[in-house]
């Protein structure tokens, strides 16, 4: 097991009774409750099906923590709800690039939709190429991002977002308000972008 996994596991627990921290935006749908823990013949069911390999960080977490639940935005997708997706390609230089679902003759890499974000933002983890692990955001139809987390991998950054959110930060690219700019109006304008 990994050894960060008691530690995330431990902030997981304690995340909705600190008093102080931040709003995760979509914490009424998952509440900071952990879906059921994944069996790794389901992991590998699942790879298996769509040809792909997990990165490890992401397969501690199913195998350890929770196979959905619990995450920023609307939380974790369980697995077997999760598609793969392609990025579009680049129409000009410095233009936000889209993403499209993969089918089985498109070529790329491929992201796996991990966490719900709403209407065509998605959170996506990254199973070939060069990022490899890494979490990237955007928008399905490229009206922003993408975005690739500074976060070395997907354990890496679920823990950004409850340290974050322990200590009641602002942190636009995970959705988190703190309580000093909450009932703020422009609210979503001054949060930092990190």
């Amino acid at each position: 097991m990994d050894p960060r996994i008691p530690r995330l596991r431990h902030k997981l627990a304690a995340a909705p009774f600190q008093p102080r921290r931040s709003h995760s935006f979509g914490e009424e749908h998952h509440r900071f409750r952990p879906g059921p823990r994944l069996t790794r013949a389901q992991i590998a069911a699942f790879e298996s099906e769509h040809a792909i390999a997990l990165p490890g960080p992401y397969q501690q977490f199913l195998l350890h923590i929770g196979g959905s639940g619990a995450g920023p935005f609307y939380g974790l997708k369980p697995l077997r709800s999760c598609s793969l997706f392609t990025m579009q390609q680049s129409t000009a230089p410095g233009t936000p690039r889209g993403f499209d679902e993969a089918s089985s003759t498109q070529e790329g890499d491929l992201f796996l939709h991990i966490i719900g974000m709403g209407c065509a933002d998605v959170c996506l983890l990254t199973v070939t190429g060069p990022l490899t692990g890494r979490v990237v955001t955007g928008n399905s139809d490229g009206y922003w991002g993408p975005n690739i987390s500074s976060a070395r991998d997907f354990l890496a950054w679920y823990e950004r977002w409850l340290d974050h959110m322990a200590q009641g930060r602002d942190n636009r690219a995970l959705e988190l308000t703190s309580p000093q700019l909450r009932n703020h109006p422009n609210r979503h304008r001054l949060a930092p972008k990190i």
